[in-house]
């Protein structure tokens, strides 16, 4: 199980951003807060987390001051900053600690579970290690019926999304389409695409995205919302942090490459 720590000074935003996460983790994960920079440090020195989700300005000491401490102890955690002030020196300082991002508030559900999703990609590689393997016939057996079946739903899934992606569907769509639980819905999910639906979605929807923007007819605006983005500057950050560059950006990379083919 995954600890991750929240913490801002402000009771009623530590909630909010621990309700995000449990809705789309659930027992995934154990979590953890802490009112201010002290509380963060002491908690890592007596049991160490793997993420840390942390408010920059907390009375005392800060959420920066807090990241420089736990990286003096042990550099595998992952650092994720949240704030209300978008400030050129907290960003600097947030790449020194080697943050995963520097999210300003308020943060979207999206924004923060593919953050999320990214630290604990980065965990893992991290601590990955060569495993024996000690499966017997039997286990394969299982595996194999299990992987059988994982697949049937995966089509299913999949020909939901490619049928719906340009609307606003949530999880509980697809879920309800199959005629799923939520719960249980978030676990098959999990086990047949090795993330979590939201994450996934974004990820259908920047690659439905990069074809039309090969179409210089139409603009990004009208791509956004052929996509499933009504509001197009939320569809180029999102866009931007799965690619790394904007969609404007993306267009004329592949107009440069397309001219010297």
């Amino acid at each position: 199980m995954i600890r991750i720590l929240v913490a801002d000074d402000e009771p009623i935003e530590r909630k909010v951003v621990i309700k995000k996460i449990r809705k789309y983790f659930g027992e995934e994960v154990e979590l953890l807060e802490a009112e201010n920079g002290r509380e963060v440090v002491e908690q890592f020195r007596m049991n160490p987390y793997q993420i840390a989700v942390l408010d920059i300005e907390m009375p005392g000491t800060n959420g920066l001051e807090a990241a420089s401490a736990i990286r003096s102890m042990n550099g595998v955690c992952e650092i994720i900053f949240l704030t209300a002030f978008d400030e050129f020196q907290y960003a600097k300082k947030a790449i020194t600690v080697r943050a995963v991002d520097y999210l300003l508030k308020p943060v979207s559900e999206e924004e923060l579970i593919v953050c999320l999703e990214e630290a604990m990609q980065r965990m893992c590689h991290h601590g990955r290690k060569q495993k024996e393997k000690t499966f017997d016939e039997a286990l394969a057996v299982e595996e194999k019926t299990e992987d059988v079946k994982n697949k049937t739903i995966s089509r299913k899934i999949l020909q939901y999304i490619e049928e719906h992606y340009q609307e606003d569907i949530s999880l509980q769509d697809v879920a309800s389409s199959l005629n799923y639980s939520e719960a249980y819905f978030c676990k098959i999910f999990k086990q047949c695409f090795e993330q979590n639906f939201i994450v996934f979605l974004s990820k259908f929807r920047v690659e439905k995205a990069k074809t039309l923007l090969e179409d210089i007819s139409i603009n990004v605006k009208e791509i956004s919302t052929k996509v499933g983005y009504h509001d197009s500057n939320y569809f180029a950050k999102v866009f931007k942090r799965l690619t790394g560059v904007t969609p404007s950006e993306y267009r004329i990379n592949f107009l440069k490459e397309s001219d010297r083919e």
